[in-house]
């Protein structure tokens, strides 16, 4: 391994890590990519103030990289607030179903 390549692995293990978090987005699961966030913490307490020039293609893709997950999380957060629309649609369907039902027995028994 050579001293440029040394120089560039914490930059390479930010861009695995970047498309990690994407696979992770794309699969919905949210817990495992919480769970990176010590790893970043730990990847980023390692780099210098000013990255060397030649990391720049692997910060790039890894800032694309970021902005897809990004848009994966968004679409995420769309189908949960759909979800909860359809449920609480749902539930106050048969909150009516189960009024309805009430005053259908109340008539029977005043009617007995």
């Amino acid at each position: 391994m050579t001293r440029a390549d040394a120089t560039l692995d914490p930059y390479t293990a930010i861009l695995e890590l970047s498309e990690r978090e994407l696979e992770l987005a794309g699969m919905g699961r949210i817990d495992d990519l919480h769970a990176l966030g010590e790893e970043w913490r730990a990847l980023v307490a390692q780099l210098p103030a000013r990255p060397p020039e030649e990391a720049r293609p692997l910060l790039e893709r890894a800032a694309l990289a970021h902005e897809r997950t990004h848009t994966e999380l968004l679409r995420l957060r769309e189908a949960m607030l759909c979800d909860m629309r359809t449920t609480a649609q749902a539930s106050r369907v048969a909150h009516g179903y189960a009024q309805q039902e009430r005053r259908r027995i109340r008539r029977i028994d005043r009617s007995a």
